[in-house]
């Protein structure tokens, strides 16, 4: 992944939304597809690991009492900063940290949020992200996995491997499947109640 993060951070110099999530149809549509098929109206505690340039974040922070967001990529980190500068204010959090390994393992979350990110790592890079995710989890909280299925040139791991490995987890109940054209969105439910 620390090859990733050089080429994150190069394509992050370059332009603060190198992907165009702000723009693009797929983008716009993922992200209110993502929005619509949560299980709840409002969560407590959010964790979105590889949150880029803040796209996202924006979108799940007035549904979130609190949203944790991170990148490993401090130029990302920047643009969502720029887009969200009022941030610290609410409930939403920026955080540089460098995953599996800096995951926050102190922390409960009733949702995870992973779009786009876990195939940037090998197969037991995506089991330790996992891992971390499912313990992370509260009782009944969802594990929310949204991945582009078409082929490009950075994929580690393929996404179908990545689902794959999530759909193993001990404990998590899978509460939607969706397969698009372009991406496949997953969500599971801890086993537990609520506290």
């Amino acid at each position: 992944m620390n090859d990733h993060l050089a080429h994150f951070e190069r394509l992050y110099a370059a332009s603060d939304d190198p992907w165009d999530v702000r723009g693009a149809w797929y983008e716009q549509r993922k992200r209110a597809i993502v929005l619509a098929s949560l299980g709840k109206p409002h969560y407590r505690s959010a964790f979105e690991p590889g949150c880029g340039n803040g796209e996202m974040s924006v979108a799940l922070g007035p549904r979130c009492e609190q949203l944790l967001a991170c990148d490993g990529v401090a130029s990302a980190l920047l643009a969502a900063a720029r887009r969200l500068p009022d941030a610290h204010e609410g409930g939403l959090r920026f955080e540089q940290r460098r995953l599996p390994s800096e995951w926050p393992r102190d922390m409960r979350f009733d949702l995870i949020v992973i779009s786009e990110l876990a195939y940037y790592f090998d197969a037991a890079g995506v089991a330790a992200l996992l891992a971390d995710a499912r313990a992370s989890l509260a009782p009944g909280g969802e594990l929310v996995l949204c991945h582009y299925l078409r082929d490009f040139d950075d994929r580690v791991t393929s996404t179908e491997h990545v689902h794959e490995i999530a759909a193993r987890l001990p404990g998590l109940q899978r509460t939607l499947h969706h397969l698009d054209d372009a991406f496949v969105l997953d969500i599971w439910r801890a086993h537990g109640s609520e506290s």
